[in-house]
């Protein structure tokens, strides 16, 4: 009896996860689904979108659309293509999340480990902060880049990407720094060692985990950025989401729908490959800072 119980329960367990396995890949599927017609319909000619079924594979494939999203052709004064834009997004992602990482990571090593008067009520700010709406301070921000020196640049942009993404940084590094042994800041202390010799020998070292969640979160965030650019950038340093944009409305009348769907897919392909590759650590990371003990 004990061993029929037994078999029924493993079969009981595999029927329980083939079905949470079909619901699952269902549910996947299902969110899969406008991708896989962008990717399908990017790779088709344009008569067969407006005259056919956007869902039937390409009778005709062809790299065509690809070509001429990536493509720096002129339209009067303005360039239609995505490529010099993908490098202003490069210009723009790369320092930006560097710095703001890097700051995330000394702010929450000092929230933690360097008590001081008002540190509570400084992080609780800096917290704060993360739940501001941008459209808020759209005009201050413009003020305060049009007195630097700064509107209408890439370093214009760094400037502001760095500023809103510095509370989450903070807040990722100091609950990930809270669990860390403060006996090892103290004995590095009695040895001698300053602020940021413990800093780079000690805690760098050991704040893999947080620092890969906190470059995909913001590299995420600030690539996927579209109100900043059309707000503080020129069309010289204007990011790939807002010539996205412009590529959509610049057809003149005509919808190149496969051109289109092209350029989408380029603009979401850094975040997509990202999150391919590290996307396992993100949530690794985020764990590694939630367990006491």
């Amino acid at each position: 009896m004990a061993v029929a119980s037994s078999d029924t329960a493993i079969r009981t367990g595999r029927i329980t996860r083939t079905f949470l396995y079909l619901v699952l890949l269902l549910f996947a599927l299902f969110y899969l689904l406008p991708f896989g017609v962008m990717v399908v319909n990017s790779v088709k000619p344009l008569s067969e979108i407006t005259g056919g079924n956007m869902m039937a594979l390409p009778k005709v494939w062809t790299f065509e659309p690809w070509r001429e999203a990536w493509a720096t052709a002129q339209i009067g004064v303005e360039p239609t293509g995505l490529r010099p834009y993908f490098w202003n997004s490069i210009k723009m992602v790369v320092p930006a999340v560097a710095i703001s990482t890097i700051l995330g990571a000394l702010n929450g090593y000092v929230l933690t480990k360097w008590r001081f008067k008002y540190d509570t009520m400084t992080f609780g700010f800096m917290l704060f902060a993360c739940f501001i709406p941008f459209q808020i301070v759209l005009i201050p921000m413009a003020r305060v880049l049009g007195l630097t020196g700064m509107a209408g640049s890439t370093p214009g942009l760094v400037f502001v990407h760095v500023i809103f993404g510095l509370g989450f940084t903070t807040l990722y590094f100091k609950n990930y720094y809270q669990v860390f042994p403060t006996e090892l800041i103290r004995a590095a202390q009695i040895d001698g060692a300053g602020f940021f010799r413990i800093f780079q020998r000690i805690l760098l070292p050991s704040s893999g985990p947080i620092i890969v969640v906190s470059v995909i979160w913001q590299f995420t965030n600030i690539w996927n950025d579209f109100l900043f650019g059309a707000s503080f950038a020129d069309l010289d340093s204007q990011p790939m989401t807002v010539a996205l944009n412009n590529l959509v409305n610049s057809s003149h009348g005509v919808k190149q729908y496969n051109v289109h769907f092209a350029g989408a897919i380029l603009a979401a392909l850094p975040t997509l490959l990202v999150y391919i590759v590290a996307g396992r650590y993100f949530v690794r990371g985020l764990m590694a800072g939630s367990v006491k003990g």
